[in-house]
């Protein structure tokens, strides 16, 4: 038999050595040792006696320290700091990739329509050059190559074409002329 001396369990099992309430060691107890130790309970207050005329420890000339003001402890610096942020991988910009492709587009779909493609036709020519400058210069913070290529590619098909028509209503223009 086992007993706790902080709580006075006792405990039948022989392989248990610290106690489950508070983890104090236990120590064996004898047969005849069983009977816990008596509470010693301090006598109440007489009846008679009111709470005014109960007796203190304060007496006349004892002396008393002055109060301690509260001090709050200074903070304590921790050895253990926050992680950084994660970096996540950027993704390379195509700004000027896409509005040169999306100029592009626009120079070979609808900038037939009034020579529209003559104002489209050269900035997405532009655009598309400054981004493959670009990509070239620093592959890792600028993309879109295919995108650039594209725009320069429809830019300039767009003035091909152009020049073309020109070319062939001029020639048939003086081929008419001829008669």
């Amino acid at each position: 038999m086992r007993r706790c001396p902080k709580c006075n369990l006792e405990f039948a099992d022989e392989w248990l050595t610290f106690c489950t309430q508070d983890g104090t060691s236990l120590v064996d107890v004898e047969a005849s040792a069983i009977d816990p130790p008596p509470t010693l309970v301090s006598p109440g207050m007489p009846p008679s006696v009111s709470p005014t005329e109960q007796p203190t420890l304060d007496m006349p000339g004892r002396y008393s320290p002055p109060p301690v003001q509260y001090i709050p402890p200074s903070p304590i610096q921790s050895a253990w700091s926050p992680p950084s942020p994660t970096a996540y991988p950027s993704q390379p910009q195509q700004g000027l990739a896409a509005a040169s492709m999306v100029l592009g587009l626009v120079t070979i779909t609808v900038g037939w329509c009034c020579s529209f493609g003559v104002l489209t036709g050269p900035i997405a020519l532009i655009l598309g050059i400054v981004a493959l400058v670009q990509i070239k210069n620093e592959p890792a913070k600028y993309g879109g190559k295919g995108l650039a290529i594209a725009g320069v590619t429809m830019g300039a098909l767009y003035f091909i074409i152009l020049a073309l028509i020109i070319l062939l209503y001029g020639i048939g223009f003086l081929l008419s002329g001829i008669h």
